[in-house]
C-alpha cells in the first residue's frame, strides 16, 4: 500500500532525504537503521504486549523504506547491492514483525494456536517473495497474487495498532481477535499467492519446453 503513495510519501521526505544527504549518510545506512529500528519494535514490544507502541515504532521505521529509496535516486548512487540489501533486510522486517506477533501469543497472548499461525503468515510471506525471486532468477515472471508485501504488512500493522488502542481506551480484550483473524485472512491469502505463482511459473515453463 504504501508503493500506491511512494509519490507523495516520497515528497514529504524530501527534505529528510536532503538533510541526510548533506550530512552524508549513505542510503544503505538507512537501510540498516530501518530493519533495526523494525525488529527492535517487533521482538521488544509485541512479546511484552505493547502492541500499540510497537505498531508506532515499527511504523515510524518503515518510512526509512521511502527515505533510502529517494536517497539513492537524488544521489545518483542506485546500485546493484543497494537494491539486494535493501531487499534482502526488508525480509528481515517482515520476519520480524509475525515472529513478535508469535512471541505475543506465547506470552501474554496465551494461545499456542495462534502462535502457530502467525509463525505460518511468516513462512509464508518468505515464500511468496522467494516464489517470486525464483522465477526472476530462472528467466520468467511471478508477480500474480492476491496478498503483495505491502498489502500484508499494512493489514497487520493497522488492525494489531488499532485492536490494542481500543483496549488501552477501554474496550473490552475481546478487541484483541481482530488480530488473529487478519492473521487467518493473510494466511489464506498468502497461500492462494503462492499456489497461484506456482501455476503461473509452470504455465511459463511448459511453454519454454514446447518452444
Amino acid at each position: 500500500m504504501l508503493d500506491r503513495f511512494r509519490a507523495f510519501w516520497t515528497a514529504v521526505f524530501t527534505p529528510v532525504v536532503n538533510l541526510l544527504l548533506r550530512w552524508g549518510v549513505s542510503p544503505d545506512a538507512v537501510t540498516l537503521v530501518g530493519t533495526l529500528g523494525v525488529v527492535a519494535g517487533a521482538l521488544v514490544f509485541f512479546p511484552r504486549g505493547d502492541l500499540f507502541v510497537g505498531v508506532l515504532v515499527i511504523t515510524a521505521f518503515v518510512f526509512s523504506d521511502l527515505v533510502d529509496g529517494a536517497m539513492a535516486r537524488q544521489s545518483g548512487r542506485v546500485s546493484v547491492f543497494g537494491a539486494f540489501l535493501d531487499s534482502t533486510l526488508d525480509r528481515i522486517g517482515d520476519a520480524a514483525i509475525f515472529a513478535g506477533l508469535a512471541m505475543y501469543f506465547v506470552g501474554p497472548g496465551d494461545n499456542d494456536a495462534l502462535a502457530a499461525l502467525a509463525i505460518y503468515c511468516l513462512v509464508m510471506g518468505s515464500v511468496t517473495s522467494y516464489a517470486r525471486a525464483r522465477a526472476e532468477a530462472l528467466g520468467m515472471q511471478a508477480k500474480v497474487g492476491i496478498a503483495e508485501r505491502a498489502d500484508r504488512l499494512v493489514s497487520i500493522l493497522v488492525i494489531t495498532g488499532l485492536a490494542d488502542l481500543a483496549v488501552i481506551l477501554g474496550a473490552s480484550q475481546k478487541a484483541l481477535w481482530a488480530i488473529p483473524v487478519t492473521l487467518g485472512a493473510l494466511a489464506v491469502a498468502s497461500t492462494v499467492t503462492v499456489v497461484q505463482r506456482i501455476l503461473v511459473v509452470r504455465r511459463q515453463a511448459h511453454a519454454l519446453a514446447a518452444s
